[in-house]
């Protein structure tokens, strides 16, 4: 012993990822948020053709790396995901608008819901295209 009381460590604070429920939660919003964007006749021509279940796994990946999962995002950046799409500026608002509706329709607070929007919508830049 060295006679020096150690101070106990804090638990680290649970990540916004884990705060919604982890895996099953994201993966919840994204089926929602698909659901609502495939419907949307503004935006379904720009994933005419796609292999949408892949495209979820990605999804998936992506949203949980941005709310601070462990699991690592294995896919393209942005820019190069949605170069060739010329996305509008409109469009990108559409699907931001969409994936706040899948939030809170999975149960998500609006104080949680804003804190996503905010680290998502910097990506606006590298999506928009048109």
């Amino acid at each position: 012993m060295t006679g020096i009381a150690e101070e106990p460590t804090e638990a680290a604070a649970p990540t916004l990822f884990e705060s919604i429920g982890g895996a099953e939660a994201v993966e919840a919003v994204v089926d929602i948020f698909y659901g609502r964007v495939l419907a949307d006749p503004e935006l379904t021509g720009y994933f005419e053709g796609r292999d949408m279940e892949r495209l979820k796994r990605h999804q998936r990946l992506f949203v949980g790396q941005a709310l601070g999962a462990k699991a690592p995002y294995p896919g393209r950046t942005m820019e190069r995901a949605h170069s060739d799409l010329a996305i509008t500026s409109e469009a990108f608002d559409r699907v931001v608008g969409h994936l706040a509706g899948a939030l809170k329709e999975a149960g998500l607070d609006d104080a949680t819901i804003g804190t996503i929007a905010q680290t998502l919508l910097p990506l606006k830049a590298d999506i928009v295209t048109a």
